[in-house]
């Protein structure tokens, strides 16, 4: 995503948690910064996308965080998934200071990524939203706004139950298959093109048969974002039995070691 920023002309700062992630932005034009509020000092837009709440939290208000150098006027992206809850409660801390926030949550893999194809689900302001979208557009060709503050991680939320059902259903398939004795590749074939066909079918059916992994999202990171769509769920009431049976497939697997793993790895699960 930074690559793609830079790749658009954006003046680019980065920083890091682990450092040698910044050498190929820094070969490629970005300024190297210490620390998150190094990054902020001189920033007019201020982007993150780390693991958890936990860690948005910190690298906007902990012990040299990027908050307390922003100026009032600058305006904090927030690229995470995170709870909404928490989503909302940053940008009440950040409006405090006269900071503008939007979560943006995006979907698409690595590759989306890479590609700058990403779907960016965007909660904000309007006067914001409309700020960021030349930015946005970098990183993504789609770009949508769903409401206010809180309402992107909402709509990723949905996205990852369907996430959950479609890599769920595809594992379950290949291993039938495979138990079945069938020309496994041929029968992916067949399927793509009917009502079976998914992004997960297409990208990750014959890894799971070969048995690699290939890093697109990992396990846990799915799993840590399935906690927050089943939270919401709980929250308004509604059982979700499908993305139940998920998480603690993958509970047992990150138990097993394979959190690190591509989330095909849930694949695994059949594995005798």
């Amino acid at each position: 995503m930074a690559a793609n920023l830079l790749a658009a002309g954006y003046p680019l700062t980065v920083h890091n948690r682990s450092r040698q992630a910044e050498e190929a932005l820094a070969a490629a034009g970005a300024t190297r910064a210490a620390s998150p509020a190094e990054v902020a000092a001189n920033a007019e837009i201020l982007c993150l996308c780390v693991t958890d709440g936990a860690a948005a939290e910190d690298v906007l208000f902990g012990d040299g965080g990027a908050a307390g150098r922003l100026r009032a006027g600058a305006l904090v992206i927030d690229f995470s998934t995170i709870e909404p809850a928490q989503a909302q409660e940053l940008h009440r801390r950040l409006q405090a200071m006269g900071i503008g926030c939007l979560d943006a949550p995006v979907t698409g893999g690595t590759e989306g990524a890479k590609a700058g194809t990403l779907s960016v689900l965007v909660g904000g302001a309007v006067e914001s939203v409309d700020r960021a979208r030349p930015l946005l557009q970098a990183v993504g060709t789609t770009v949508t706004h769903f409401g206010p503050i809180g309402s992107g991680q909402q709509v990723k939320a949905v996205n990852q139950i369907l996430v959950a059902g479609s890599y769920a259903a595809v594992a379950e398939a290949m291993a039938l298959g495979q138990r079945l004795g069938l020309p496994m590749e041929a029968v992916v074939a067949a399927l793509r093109p009917g009502g079976a066909g998914s992004w997960a079918l297409d990208n990750r059916s014959l890894g799971m048969l070969e048995g690699r992994f290939p890093l697109g999202f990992k396990l846990a990171l799915h799993r840590k974002d399935l906690g927050i769509a089943l939270g919401a769920a709980a929250a308004q009431d509604l059982q979700l039995p499908i993305s139940e049976k998920v998480a603690a497939m993958e509970d047992c697997l990150i138990e097993a070691g394979f959190g690190e793993e591509d989330l095909s790895a849930l694949v695994r699960w059949f594995t005798p």
